[in-house]
């Protein structure tokens, strides 16, 4: 399984996703800009002493992400979602992509793959899920589906 991350903003939250990608076997791709560094305390911080196992891949942006995974089968999770994350049937390689913390994923690239957008429901009116919660939630719904594959 993959998680991806669209100009992720916020150090703590991608350091703790990526301490749920090395604990569920799964990868990380991230997509620059960051709102920070890789080498930041605050990211190392959140993924403990975990960070130098995690398996990073970095993107300049959506068309070099998209050009280096030509095969792979994206999910989109976003709160304009048409239907739920579990109306999914997800494959062991999927990519579970999420935007940042601020502005979500831009209509350019959700207009470009209407029926792969997914969401978590949630209190009507309020913004979204912490990113780090919804990355949790989504890869372990994917994993359930896929019987916890390869994981103790």
């Amino acid at each position: 399984m993959n998680i991806v991350l669209y100009q992720p903003e916020i150090p703590h939250n991608t350091g703790a996703i990526g301490r749920t990608c090395l604990m569920t076997s799964s990868e990380l791709h991230l997509i620059r800009p960051y709102g920070f560094f890789l080498d930041e305390k605050a990211l190392k911080r959140a993924g403990l002493d975990y960070w130098h196992k995690i398996k990073v891949h970095e993107y300049d942006n959506f068309a070099d992400f998209t050009n280096k995974n030509p095969s792979a089968r994206f999910y989109f999770i976003e709160t304009t979602g048409g239907r739920l994350y579990t109306d999914v049937a997800y494959a062991p390689d999927d990519f579970l992509i999420f935007g940042s913390e601020t502005v979500g994923l831009p209509d350019k690239i959700l207009q470009s793959y209407p029926q792969q957008v997914v969401r978590i429901p949630m209190t009507h009116g309020e913004r979204s899920i912490n990113l780090s919660v919804a990355a949790g939630i989504v890869i372990y719904e994917a994993l359930r589906q896929t019987e916890f594959a390869g994981l103790a």
